[in-house]
C-alpha cells in the first residue's frame, strides 16, 4: 500500500512537470507488465515522444503513468508502442518475437497472454467438434476463421472504394470510405497471429486517417490523393494478412504528377482509380499476392 501511495505521489508530481511541456495534456495510469529497472528504461523510452506523450513506469506496482496530448495522440497509441517494444499491457499483447528479444531478467510472466489463450480455447469449444488433430490445431483453426472474417470486411470495402474512384463517383467513394472505417474499428487484435498483430499496430492509425479523409472530402481529386496513401498502407496489411482471394498490386506511372502510384485490385485487368475513363487501362500489375 505504501509503495502504491508513493508511486501515485511521484506520478502526480511528474505529471505536473510533463503537462507544462505537453499541450492539451491528459494523464492516465494503466497496467504494463515488466520486471526490473531495465524494463523501466525500455518501457519509458517506447512510451515517450517529445511534446506528444511521456510515460513513467513503476517497477513495484507495474503501473504506468501516461501523459499525452489529447488532441494529437492517445493512451492507446502509447500502449501500442510499448507493446511493440516487448511489453504486454492492459490493452495490447507484445509480439512473441519482441518479447523473446528481451534480456533474461526482463522476461516477465505473461499473464495476459495466458488469458488470451484461454479465450481462444473457449471459442474452439463453442464452435463444436472438429477433426481430431489435437486442441492446438482446433484453436488455430477457429482463430484463423475469425481473422479472415474480420479482415474480409476491410478488404471488401477497400476494393469497393477503389471501384468508386474508377467510376469517378465521389459520393459513393465517400460512402465506401465510411464503411471501411466501420470495418477497421471492428478488427479485434487478439484474434490476429503474431506477424499480423505487429503489422496491424503499425498500419491501423494510417488506414483510419486516410479513410476518414476520403469520407469527409467530396472532391474526387482530393479523394484520389488520399487513396494513394491508403493503398500504400493497405499493401503492408495485405502482405502480412493475406486475403482469401488473389490480390494484384498495380501501378500507374502517370499518377501523382508523374511520380507514379499503386493500388490493389481483385482483378488482373487494369482499371485505373486515379484517372477513371480518362486513362482507364493505364498501368500494369507489379506483384501478385496469393493466399
Amino acid at each position: 500500500m505504501r509503495s502504491l501511495f508513493l508511486f501515485i505521489t511521484v506520478a502526480l508530481l511528474s505529471a505536473s512537470v510533463t503537462q507544462a511541456q505537453i499541450k492539451n495534456a491528459k494523464t492516465e495510469t494503466l497496467k504494463v507488465y515488466g520486471n526490473c529497472g531495465m524494463c523501466k528504461t525500455t518501457i519509458e523510452n517506447a512510451g515517450s515522444k517529445k511534446r506528444l506523450y511521456k510515460t513513467d513506469w513503476n517497477e513495484e506496482t507495474k503501473m504506468a503513468s501516461i501523459t499525452y496530448d489529447s488532441k494529437k495522440s492517445s493512451a492507446d497509441e502509447v500502449l501500442k508502442s510499448i507493446a511493440l517494444s516487448g511489453y504486454d499491457n492492459v490493452s495490447y499483447l507484445a509480439p512473441d518475437d519482441a518479447y523473446n528479444k528481451l534480456h533474461g531478467c526482463c522476461k516477465y510472466d505473461r499473464e495476459k497472454k495466458a488469458v488470451v489463450k484461454t479465450n481462444a480455447k473457449l471459442m474452439a469449444d463453442e464452435a463444436g467438434p472438429m477433426p481430431d488433430h489435437g486442441n492446438h490445431t482446433q484453436v488455430n483453426k477457429v482463430v484463423d476463421m475469425q481473422e479472415t472474417s474480420q479482415l474480409k470486411a476491410v478488404y471488401d470495402n477497400y476494393f469497393a472504394l477503389k471501384d468508386a474512384l474508377v467510376k469517378t463517383d465521389a459520393v459513393t467513394a465517400s460512402a465506401k470510405a465510411s464503411a471501411m472505417l466501420t470495418a477497421l474499428d471492428g478488427v479485434q487484435m487478439v484474434k490476429l497471429n503474431n506477424e499480423e498483430h505487429t503489422v496491424w499496430m503499425k498500419v491501423e492509425n494510417n488506414l483510419k486517417t486516410d479513410a476518414k479523409r476520403i469520407k469527409e472530402n467530396k472532391d474526387i481529386d482530393n479523394q484520389r490523393e488520399y487513396f494513394m496513401s491508403l493503398s500504400k498502407t493497405m499493401y503492408e496489411l495485405v502482405k502480412a494478412c493475406k486475403s482469401a482471394e488473389t490480390v494484384y498490386y498495380q501501378y500507374c506511372p502517370m499518377a501523382n504528377d508523374g511520380k507514379g502510384a499503386n493500388w490493389l485490385s481483385k482483378e488482373s485487368a487494369i482499371k485505373n482509380p486515379y484517372y477513371g475513363s480518362q486513362m482507364l487501362s493505364c498501368g500494369k500489375v507489379v506483384e501478385t499476392i496469393k493466399q
